[in-house]
């Protein structure tokens, strides 16, 4: 086996486990994981755009931002992190308009902030969230897996030819169709299936996973770079292993976060809105 094959293999397993371990121990163990992502992401983001470099005084308004949101996440004060967020993210756009500053820092306080507070939420503490996360993980894993080899497979025209050349539709259909089989099939293992809702739901997060790798592409091609870090051996950055998962995590939340403020229940868990039986 190719060296480089066996180390993007053996860094791929580690990753598994560790975090199938968090999401199983969930409480303080998957926060802590939710925070260190977000933070990882925004790491990553702010070195995409060169933001380190052209300015000083933005990123380190970003890093302040995204460092209280994380803290908030991993202390469990979720109530205060969102409005944290989002008066970052104006604090963040006001900045870019009257210094003309880059518009930018807004998108990566967001994309870093909602990370962590997104994978918080739909985990809990309950038995619904750990579900939640499973369901999640496996629309998404195997989006990305049919995607891959159906679109070899088949090919055809290009989803995306400007942002992502190597993506087929043929490929984006594979992948949402076997999103909504694994995802109905983890869900079965939990929940008795009642009616379209998980099917739905799985195929509506597997178009925002596709969404969200599309995103990370456009970004690094728009800033002319090829992997997002080197931290993640074999692999490259965390925001390439996680583009997907994290936009499907935005939507899941989203989604309950609007279900929750109709019906007039905002403290039910984010996983018992979306994955209860």
């Amino acid at each position: 086996m190719h060296s480089e094959l066996r180390l993007r293999i053996l860094s791929g397993i580690v990753l598994a486990v560790v975090v199938l371990l968090a999401t199983w121990l969930g409480g303080l163990a998957f926060r802590l994981l939710a925070s260190a992502i977000a933070l990882l992401v925004y790491y990553e983001w702010s070195t995409i755009i060169r933001l380190p470099e052209t300015d000083f005084r933005a990123n380190a308004f970003g890093w302040l931002s995204v460092v209280l949101v994380a803290a908030l996440v991993l202390f469990g004060f979720d109530e205060l992190a969102l409005p944290a967020l989002i008066g970052a993210t104006l604090i963040g756009i006001a900045y870019a308009f009257a210094l003309k500053g880059s518009g930018w820092l807004a998108g990566g306080i967001v994309y870093s902030g909602l990370t962590a507070i997104s994978l918080a939420a739909i985990r809990g503490d309950t038995a619904h969230g750990f579900a939640a996360m499973l369901f999640i993980f496996a629309v998404v894993w195997a989006t990305d897996i049919l995607a891959y080899f159906v679109g070899r497979a088949v090919g055809g025209p290009k989803l995306a030819p400007p942002i992502s050349p190597g993506k087929t539709w043929s490929g984006a259909i594979g992948g949402a169709i076997s999103a909504v089989v694994a995802g109905t099939l983890v869900h079965m293992i939990f929940f008795p299936l009642n009616g379209l809702w998980v099917p739905a739901i799985a195929l509506v997060l597997s178009v925002f996973s596709q969404i969200g790798d599309l995103f990370e592409s456009f970004i690094k091609r728009r800033f002319g770079v090829k992997d997002s870090s080197r931290l993640i051996p074999g692999h490259g950055g965390v925001m390439d292993r996680v583009d997907g998962l994290v936009f499907a995590c935005f939507a899941a939340f989203l989604i309950a976060l609007g279900d929750a403020i109709v019906s007039g229940t905002v403290n039910t868990p984010a996983g018992v809105f979306l994955f209860g039986p």
